[in-house]
């Protein structure tokens, strides 16, 4: 079993190919939501996910609601600078998702108020509005990966 990143409508073909390829080295799961704000045959997307494309565990789904009825059982955990606990203060397990939303919008409202007890945030002075949306999910993902052990990994 390993942990699932899904990325919410994503903006920016750098940053989802630079989370592919770290999903890639953990052998994570990536999820797509559209709409995507870039073609997947975008050169910087392909450029950041390098030649590790094929060892993407990858999924497209066109709405967050279809990921979560597809997962019924799945624990889910939405990154948001609204949160009010950091992710230090969660317990990971293997098999958990870590769902993160557009980089000019983050998640809807809506979604955050329906989930406010598994909403956790990155620490960070209040100059810096958000961190890269790349740089967060290899936090939060190594996070989970050191929680469990790095299961799996060498």
């Amino acid at each position: 079993m390993s942990f699932h990143i899904v990325l919410v409508e994503p903006e920016i073909p750098a940053n989802t190919g630079n989370i592919s390829r770290t999903c890639a080295a953990t052998g994570t799961h990536l999820h797509l939501v559209r709409p995507l704000g870039f073609s997947t045959d975008d050169k910087i997307l392909k450029r950041a996910g390098l030649d590790y494309w094929h060892s993407v565990k990858l999924q497209y789904h066109d709405s967050f609601a279809e990921v979560q009825a597809k997962y019924p059982q799945a624990r889910f955990f939405f990154a948001t600078t609204k949160a009010v606990r950091n992710y230090a203060e969660f317990t990971f397990q293997e098999g958990d998702f870590f769902v993160f939303g557009k980089e000019t919008a983050g998640l809807p409202k809506e979604l955050l108020q329906a989930n406010a007890d598994t909403c956790l945030k990155l620490p960070m002075t209040e100059a810096v509005r958000s961190l890269n949306l790349s740089n967060s999910a290899a936090i939060l993902l190594y996070e989970a990966l050191r929680q469990t052990n790095f299961s799996g990994l060498s």
